[in-house]
């Protein structure tokens, strides 16, 4: 038996043990516990225990303990898995028009996210969902990538010629390559090290990623880029939300809805904290004009409307 099977069989049979009208959900993500995502996931599991009398509890499983993200929704689809958080355009690999939603500058704030997830663009995405048998419940914030360098960066031009580490992710790498950089995929946890060896010369990320990493000790400057808008997607099996009664499904909406409230405030009041925490620890934070960025990034947008139709990006933030 694989760990993944028993660690939810033995979840199914604590299930088993509490009260014959009692349910445990199971949920997986890839965060770990000190994350606001895992924080806003124990608040939904609190909320939802509270205003259901017990009747559903939810089993958390973070770090990944389940598989990557791939794998976890396949166990939703399943059956396997109630429940999974992960990011809402990393989906695109099953649900390629979430690649219009990655690609930098298309959305310019978390508000502004919400907005097109609650809209005609979003209602589409979460019908396409449904076709994979996944039901979305909330799209989480998780951060606004930054760029940070060895030099101060002022302008676009100071992009030019920066070795800039990404991940392997086809928006980001655009980014790179349409400001000038040389984008250099390096593996998550390696990326300390490049910086620090001067493998790569910068990086982006959020800032309470830049933060928990500590990517501060070997980076001088943080440019407030926002060039992407991170979320999480707060994925069900269909067969699980399929499966509740009228009043199941008002308790967890309701919960997820907590949930997401805490960790939306949680990451907000961080980044709004770090700005100054960083200048406190001696680097420099610029605010370079975004217009040359957003205009650079023009290329990559004919290249994603010649995929999805002429029309495509604006769609996403049409009303």
């Amino acid at each position: 038996m694989t760990t993944k099977a028993i660690i939810l069989a033995g979840a199914a049979a604590l299930a088993l043990g509490t009260t014959a009208s009692a349910r445990e959900l199971t949920l997986g993500m890839q965060d770990n516990e000190a994350t606001p995502v895992y924080k806003g996931a124990e608040e939904f599991a609190r909320k939802l225990e509270e205003i259901s009398g017990g009747e559903l509890t939810v089993n958390l499983f973070p770090s990944a303990t389940l598989g990557d993200f791939k794998a976890m929704v396949q166990q939703a689809q399943a059956g396997e898995l109630d429940m999974v958080i992960t990011g809402y355009p990393d989906m695109s690999y099953t649900i390629p028009e979430l690649k219009l939603i990655g690609a930098p500058y298309v959305v310019g704030d978390y508000a502004q996210l919400k907005e097109i997830v609650a809209g005609p663009w979003g209602q589409a995405m979460a019908a396409k969902f449904e076709e994979q048998g996944i039901h979305v419940l909330d799209v989480w914030y998780y951060g606004t990538r930054q760029t940070t360098a060895n030099k101060p960066i002022d302008a676009i031009e100071d992009m030019a010629g920066l070795r800039l580490r990404t991940p392997n992710v086809p928006f980001l790498i655009a980014y790179a390559e349409a400001v000038g950089a040389t984008p250099a995929p390096v593996a998550f946890p390696e990326v300390y090290l490049a910086l620090q060896t001067n493998q790569v010369d910068a990086q982006e990320n959020p800032l309470t990623t830049i933060d928990a990493q500590k990517f501060y000790e070997v980076q001088s400057s943080i440019a407030m880029t926002n060039h992407f808008v991170a979320s999480s997607a707060v994925l069900m099996g269909a067969g699980t939300w399929e499966g509740f009664s009228d009043q199941e499904k008002e308790w967890v909406t309701t919960a997820i809805h907590d949930g997401g409230t805490l960790n939306d405030e949680l990451l907000q009041k961080g980044e709004a904290e770090l700005v100054a925490a960083f200048e406190e620890k001696g680097l420099t934070i610029t605010h370079p004009d975004l217009a040359p960025f957003k205009a650079a990034m023009q290329p990559y947008y004919d290249t994603l409307e010649a995929e999805f139709g002429e029309g495509a990006i604006a769609a996403v933030t049409a009303k």
